[in-house]
């Protein structure tokens, strides 16, 4: 089990819900990748409306459901893993913003097992 505490790095991955990597979500390859390459977690977080550097407005209306609803995935870990997801990002992600700064941790547990 990883340790993770004190001052680490988080980097936010702003993207859209319809973009793919090699014919599958986006999000769910990244997720994917970073588990393999021993990341420490990630989290996905779908936005309920947002716009980006088109200023293309997406949001979840009733009457008008956005087929690209805004997606931020969350990481957090050390300097070293962040440096090794720079070109992952290069690599995978062609449109989006992606953020970093430093946070402090406070707590990072595995919880019970699940049966």
């Amino acid at each position: 089990m990883r340790v993770l505490e004190g001052d680490q790095w988080m980097v936010r991955i702003f993207i859209g819900e319809s973009d793919r990597w090699k014919g599958r979500p986006l999000a769910d390859a990244l997720v994917e990748r970073l588990r393999k390459e021993g990341f420490a977690g990630a989290t996905v977080l779908r936005g309920l409306a947002g716009f980006g550097a088109r200023s293309v407005v997406h949001t979840t209306h009733l009457l008008e459901l956005s087929q690209d609803l805004p997606l931020v995935i969350e990481v957090v870990d050390t300097e070293e893993h962040v440096k090794q997801l720079e070109p992952i990002l290069d690599e995978m992600v062609a449109d989006g913003l992606v953020t970093l700064e430093k946070v402090r941790v406070l707590k990072y547990k595995p919880g019970t097992p699940r049966t």
